[in-house]
Order: C-alpha cells, then structure tokens, then sequence
C-alpha cells in the first residue's frame, strides 16, 4: 500500500463511519461499465462541498489493489448484486462472480490530489515534476524489476508503459482538485499550457488507461491544439449527463435525513435546495449535513467560500450583468448561453461567461430545459446580499431593506405606498441600471419585492394567461396563506390602461386555477412627470 499508488481506503473510511453518511456507491456500477472502453475517461466537475473528494475516496477505496475493502462496502448499495446480475443468474451459485466482486480491490490504482502539489502559488513551476516524482518513485518501489528509468526520457507516462508491457496490467487512475493550477495561477497560461500538455501526454492513447476519472470546479479548459485533451467526457454542472445524483443530496435523501434527525424538512428546502442537474434537485450536502449535526439551519456556505470572491465577479463590467443579478435577486431567471465560457477565471467576453462561472463556483443554478440561470435558494442569496453590501451597489441594500414593508403595503392595496416604494427602488438603482424602458421597470421591481421570496415561489415573467402574457406573476407557496400578485407594467402610458388590460385579456385565467384571492396590480411610470402610478385591485376566484 502506497500514497499515491494502491493506496489505501482509510479516506472512506472516515467518510463512511461519519455521523451523516449519504450512499453513493451506485456511482461504481457506471465506472465498472465504461472500464477498458472508449468511455474511460471521465472529468467530474462540481463546486465545492458537493461531495466530488468523498466519491474520488470511494472509488480508491473500492478498486485499489492496496488494501481490502469488502466489510466497507458490505450493506452498501453497489453490493446489492440481485438487481445486477444477468437473467436468470442465482446469487446463491458459489463459483458466479459478479461485476460487484470482479473489480473489488483487483486494479492498480493511481491517486492523487493537485492542491497537495500547489497549496502555495511557489510551487507552481515545480509541481508537474513533483507529482511524477512521488508516483515514479512509489512505482519504482512496487514493480522495480519492470521499470528502467535510465532509458526511459518520457517521464511518468514511459515507465507506465515500462510496466504495462511486461505485465499486462494497467492503472486507474483518480485525480483530485485536477483544475487547480487555474484557479491558483489563473494569469499564468503558460503553466497552464504545460499541465494541460502533461494530462494530453498521460492519457492520450495509452494502453495502460484502465479509467481515468478526474474531478474539480471547473470543465477542462479549451486551448486550442490543446484540445486533444477533449478525450475527457464532461460531466458538469452545465451537462451533468446521468451523473448528476451521485453529487449532492436527492430530494429523497434530504427527507430520509430529516425523519432521522427530526428536522423540519421545509426549511432544509428553502436553504439548500435548489441546484438543478438535469432532472434532478440537488441539494448542498455539506450545507445540510452541518444543519443536521448541529440542529441548526442557517447558512454554512461562508466556511469555505466568501462574498468577496462572489463580488470580485459581479463586480465585471459587462452591459446587462448588474441588471441581471437584481432580477435574479428578485427571485427572476436569466437566460444564458455557457457555451461561450472559456473553463477558466480570467477570459471573459460577455455577461454569459461570468454567469456560467458563477454556476460553476455553486452561486447559480442553470436549467438545462429552459437556458437559464437563477440564485438557488436562501443560503447563497444571503452571499448575494453580503457581497453588494461592500461593492458599488449604490443604496440597493436600502431596497432590499424596505422590501418587506412593500410587500405589506401591496397585501393592504395601499397603492399609493406602492408607488413610492418602486419610485425609491427606481432612485436607489439608478447609479446601476440605465432606468429608461419596461424591463428596467420590471428590474427595479425585482428588487423592491425581495422579500417575496419568503411567501411565494420565484416569480413568473410573461406567463400565458387568457389571451396574452402577464408581465410578472408570484404565486404563493404552498400553505402560505397570501394572494397571488398578477403585476402589469407599462411605460409612458397609464395605470388605468393596464388593469383595464388585464381586465380585458383575463389574465385571471391560468392563475385562477393555482389560487385563492388575486391581487391585480398596475404600474405605470410616467416620464414626462417623474412619477410612478399605481392601481390594485382583488380579484376573487
């Protein structure tokens, strides 16, 4: 048993005899099929705390020759072998081995973690040596008749093939944090260049290639010629695949959690849900294990990450990137293309590209159905909220601040309060957003109903209703007792034009079948006046 080769599964564990264990080992039945195939290569990126280093220990633990993990894995849901087994196959004949048991500690396995090589910027024109240094040297200790480093000048990669030739045998490989030296040395492209051509030299065509199986926070950069390192699958944030429930916690999961623990299931929702892969609700599992352990929800995401990270990148001057950020504060959804991003943290062309880092790093969600993105829940809005309290948000913390006694003022039909709170919401944003169409309108809007978030679903933009589009509709959650706000909003026009339009196109209609009461509420800002108008109305089912 090495370090770095067939190491051992104290990692797992550690992991697997925690207070909060969530199993995941059906993630090896994947790996096992795409073993030896063109499928092989894998690069699995999550932000952090998503559970990617306790499935890089699982598969050590499950595959390397070094240790002997048959009682850790005993119970699990990967040794349920009936529901695996070919047709027909009884798990009762002694001599029928299973995929299960057919790779069970029976590879050679190469492990180790970038951030151990760089956790100081010093070491970043050492650290392609380092690695290949401690490997060859553990490699050297294990098969020293097959290996003749003196005649072999291709470093890691000709001794691995040294020993494949000779035995037949090849390495798993399972690699860590594998995007850290763009993070570390994120204006250092020349280093970057030369670690991408190490993976390129390592991978690319080898024979000995069993799997290998990388993770990190960002997609493999593209580079270029660089790109043969697209042999890689990505399974990401953005394209999870059909790997997306093997990081985070399932809905399922987070609920079998709270009976155990005796947690209110509804508030775990509010905090950490909200991540979307593919078809999936993925919650932050290191978020929800620490609200377990200690019978606390509230927001654990500053341990690990802070605001002023977040607000170095909204901070980009980029048109349309603030105004967005206010609307997906709101409760709103913006609609992105990631296609453009670079998989790095310094090129970016547009507000796109710092959006789809964003979801990279865990502070957006992205909907793969619809193209857009959205802030995920109330843990990573409070990171939003923190990071424009230190930037050059102008007061926008003030409308944030105000937004509750909007809200209470909209639920009495006071119209007139109404109207002076998006007019102060309008004056507090102006330094941010250029105030001079309906969407700007609606972006102010977004920020004066901050507080909606406690009471009502994200909001609706143009939902179909009767015969037309309602500019911006909340419904309420479900067993909160408030009405459902139908909001319409004109520009230079009137107040009274606009409720006689929803009047006219019954709006009411598609809403009428999710709700109770519903509030009818016109805005209109009249330029030539300065002014904001407001109308509301009840509307009974």
């Amino acid at each position: 048993m090495g370090i770095y080769v067939n190491p051992g599964n104290q990692s797992f564990q550690e992991a697997l005899h925690s207070q909060i264990y969530v199993d995941k080992s059906e993630l090896i039945h994947y790996t096992n099929r795409i073993l030896k195939t063109q499928r092989k290569h894998i690069c699995a990126s999550r932000p952090r705390r998503f559970g990617k280093s306790m499935a890089a220990d699982m598969l050590v633990a499950y595959y390397s020759k070094g240790c002997d993990s048959r009682e850790l894995f005993h119970g699990l849901k990967v040794s349920n072998e009936s529901e695996y087994l070919p047709a027909g196959t009884s798990t009762e004949e002694p001599k029928q081995r299973t995929e299960y048991q057919t790779h069970l500690n029976q590879h050679n396995v190469i492990r180790f973690d970038v951030q151990r090589f760089l956790f100081d910027e010093s070491h970043i024109h050492l650290f392609i040596q380092k690695i290949q240094d401690v490997i060859i040297r553990e490699l050297k200790a294990e098969f020293d008749e097959w290996i003749s480093i003196e005649s072999d000048p291709y470093g890691l990669p000709g001794i691995l093939e040294q020993i494949y030739a000779h035995t037949g045998n090849g390495f798993i490989f399972i690699i860590d944090e594998w995007d850290c030296v763009f993070r570390l040395a994120k204006e250092n492209t020349e280093i970057q260049k030369k670690y991408l051509d190490f993976l390129r030299g390592l991978f690319k065509g080898s024979e000995y290639v069993e799997l290998a199986y990388m993770t990190g926070i960002l997609p493999i950069k593209k580079y270029g010629e660089h790109s043969a390192i697209n042999i890689f699958d990505e399974y990401s944030v953005t394209d999870p695949k059909n790997l997306g429930e093997y990081f985070g916690f399932t809905e399922k999961e987070v609920q079998e959690q709270c009976i155990k623990y005796g947690m209110d299931y509804a508030g775990m929702e509010k905090w950490y849900d909200g991540y979307l892969l593919g078809e999936s609700h993925i919650y932050n599992p290191k978020s929800v294990a620490d609200a377990l352990t200690w019978n606390k929800i509230k927001s654990y995401w500053t341990g690990t990450e802070t605001y002023e990270a977040l607000k170095i990148y909204m901070e980009q001057n980029f048109d349309g990137l603030r105004e967005a950020i206010i609307e997906m504060l709101g409760g709103g959804q913006c609609l992105i293309d990631p296609t453009t991003f670079q998989n790095d943290m310094t090129t970016f062309y547009t507000k796109d590209d710092i959006l789809t880092l964003l979801v990279h790093l865990g502070y957006l969600t992205y909907d793969e159905q619809t193209s857009k993105v959205f802030i995920p829940n109330q843990e990573i809005s409070q990171e939003f909220v923190r990071a424009i309290k230190v930037g050059g948000w102008g007061n926008l913390i003030e409308t944030l601040n105000r937004s509750q006694k909007l809200l209470e003022s909209t639920w009495a039909m006071d119209a007139d309060a109404v109207s002076q709170g998006v007019a102060l919401a309008r004056s507090d944003t102006s330094s941010i957003i250029q105030y001079n169409d309906e969407n700007s309108l609606a972006c102010a809007l977004y920020a004066a109903y901050f507080s909606a978030g406690a009471y009502y679903a994200k909001p609706i933009r143009e939902l179909p209703s009767g015969r037309g589009f309602a500019d911006i509709v909340y419904l309420p959650l479900q067993g909160v007792d408030r009405p459902a706000l139908l909001i319409e909003l004109k520009w230079n026009q009137s107040a009274k034009g606009a409720i006689q339009q929803i009047r006219n196109k019954r709006y009411t209609d598609w809403v009428a079948s999710y709700t109770g009461d519903i509030l009818l509420i016109a805005i209109n800002y009249n330029k030539k006046r300065d002014i904001h108008e407001c109308i509301i109305e009840k509307y009974r089912v």
